[in-house]
């Protein structure tokens, strides 16, 4: 059993987002998977750009809850641009049980409510 790394937990995170992304709409014009380099996502929705930041949220933490100045770099970014910042915070567990790591071919849990307006 192969532990999944933080970047394939991210790049899944980023899966889960940008599927909720394209079926409300979102065309993408830019996509970044790199680790902590935001946003992930740069998307055009009633022509209004929107920058995106997924992070992915080890359980007991939870992904709705962050810390607002770490983001304060990225809204100024997105001020010059006139687009809106939003966070998508995606909790990822083990479905079998919540202490272990999230494996490869193995079923886990999601807790992602939808993009929160920063």
């Amino acid at each position: 059993m192969k532990a999944l790394s933080e970047q394939e937990l991210h790049n899944l995170a980023m899966n889960i987002v940008g599927k909720q992304l394209e079926e409300n709409g979102f065309e993408f014009m830019a996509v970044n998977s790199q680790l902590k380099k935001n946003p992930q996502f740069v998307c055009l929705k009633d022509k209004k750009l929107h920058f995106v930041v997924v992070k992915c949220i080890s359980y007991p933490d939870d992904p709705r809850k962050f810390d607002l100045s770490s983001f304060d770099k990225i809204k100024d970014h997105a001020l010059k641009f006139e687009a809106e910042t939003f966070f998508a915070g995606v909790g990822l567990v083990n479905a079998k049980d919540y202490e272990k790591p999230v494996y490869l071919n193995e079923d886990y849990v999601v807790d992602y409510e939808g993009l929160i307006k920063l």
